[in-house]
């Protein structure tokens, strides 16, 4: 690594995000791959958020362009990845991000769900495997299909594992949630259009296509494939954001870096990380001419992009925005910062509250962007996977 320590400031941090992040006008993408390349990934936890993070992007946004390029052009992969969260990658990305990410995150899934039922079901390895042979015969000569429609087509799937007997929180679990969801994190089924709106989180599935097995990538250099994506898109980023964002060791963060060829920068006396061919006056440092305002969904990647958020978000506001395991409610940005939430009513209306004075040039603009959020969800309603606070608050207000 270089041993020049060039200075970034938290306001060029912001400027960086702001444009890197497609959130000023003049960046804004004309194809939902682009979004997702400029921020590597889409959180896809909640099926909304990838819809509304492609539409805070977009020049001429639509529920369609994301439709057709997850179900029929496969542009955009669905995968498990990174910190085991469910993500939607470009196709040029996905495999460095399964190999650097993905594929330890689907042994350990396979380990569990196999104790899962065979602890819990009592089945044999040799019948776990049949298992998973027959869904993906199925899938075959159904094309598409429901978990219960599997359950249908392969019974044994249907089973179910009681847990917690004679407790008050007992609960069951048919077999096929785990087997599917270890079969998704190996990329040997997919998951296709949900049942329903794009809202919905009940996804058919369809087996992946046969010979579509590209080589393995080294896993080191995935790794450090993976690490340069990100600072070219979050850096500067300290070792913190980057072990956090990634999910993995420190040892494989620090290895990941060095193999990157990572230069450090200094900031405000912490030590972050750019791309070795980042100019820190480079593009990003300027500024768009005006401030820019952003609605921005729950579990959005830049809200989610790095572990340190002082930068862009007032610690005091942390209560209000996130919920107890750490994950983001719907957010309102104002020249490169976290300002307040959003939330949708039942009429459809999208509100908003200010943690922050942005004055009235800031507020008339948020107004107008909810205005538009509100007219182009038109009938949908959405509602985040996890609850926030505020955004609670906002809804039931």
């Amino acid at each position: 690594m270089s041993s020049a320590r060039p200075h970034v400031s938290d306001q060029e941090r912001r400027t960086r995000l702001v444009r890197r992040h497609l959130l000023a006008p003049d960046t804004r993408a004309d194809r939902v791959e682009e979004v997702a390349a400029s921020l590597i990934g889409l959180h896809a936890t909640d099926p909304a958020s990838v819809y509304l993070s492609a539409r805070a992007r977009m020049r001429e946004p639509s529920v369609g362009a994301v439709e057709r390029a997850l179900y029929d052009d496969r542009s955009l992969h669905r995968m498990m990845a990174m910190r085991r969260t469910m993500f939607v990658v470009p196709d040029h990305l996905a495999q460095a991000v399964h190999e650097s990410t993905g594929r330890a995150i689907a042994a350990k899934e396979r380990r569990g769900a196999q104790k899962f039922l065979l602890d819990g079901l009592g089945w044999t390895a040799e019948r776990y495997e049949a298992a998973e042979e027959a869904v993906i015969a199925a899938l075959r000569e159904l094309g598409e299909a429901t978990a219960a429609e599997l359950g249908a087509a392969v019974p044994e799937i249907a089973e179910r594992v009681h847990t917690d007997a004679g407790k008050r929180y007992a609960s069951s679990q048919a077999a096929s949630g785990r087997l599917l969801r270890t079969l998704a994190a190996e990329r040997r089924i997919r998951r296709g259009r949900p049942r329903g709106s794009w809202t919905s989180s009940q996804f058919r599935w369809s087996a992946a296509p046969e010979g579509e097995d590209t080589p393995r990538l080294d896993e080191a250099a995935a790794k450090a494939e993976l690490v340069l994506r990100y600072l070219a898109r979050f850096g500067p980023a300290t070792l913190d954001d980057i072990k956090w964002w990634t999910g993995w060791t420190l040892t494989a963060t620090r290895r990941a870096l060095a193999d990157a060829g990572a230069r450090e920068a200094d900031l405000d006396g912490a030590t972050g990380y750019l791309a070795p061919n980042d100019d820190e006056r480079g593009p990003g440092a300027d500024g768009p001419e005006a401030p820019t305002t952003a609605l921005l969904p729950s579990l959005d990647p830049t809200a989610m992009g790095w572990r340190g958020r002082d930068f862009y978000l007032e610690p005091d506001h942390v209560p209000a925005l996130f919920d107890r395991n750490g994950n983001i409610g719907p957010t309102v940005w104002w020249d490169g910062r976290i300002v307040g939430a959003w939330s949708q009513r039942r009429d459809g209306e999208v509100v908003w509250r200010l943690l922050s004075d942005i004055g009235a040039e800031g507020r008339s603009a948020v107004g107008a962007e909810a205005a538009r959020l509100t007219a182009w969800l038109g009938d949908t309603r959405v509602t985040p996977a996890f609850r926030t606070p505020l955004e609670h608050e906002l809804r039931t207000g």
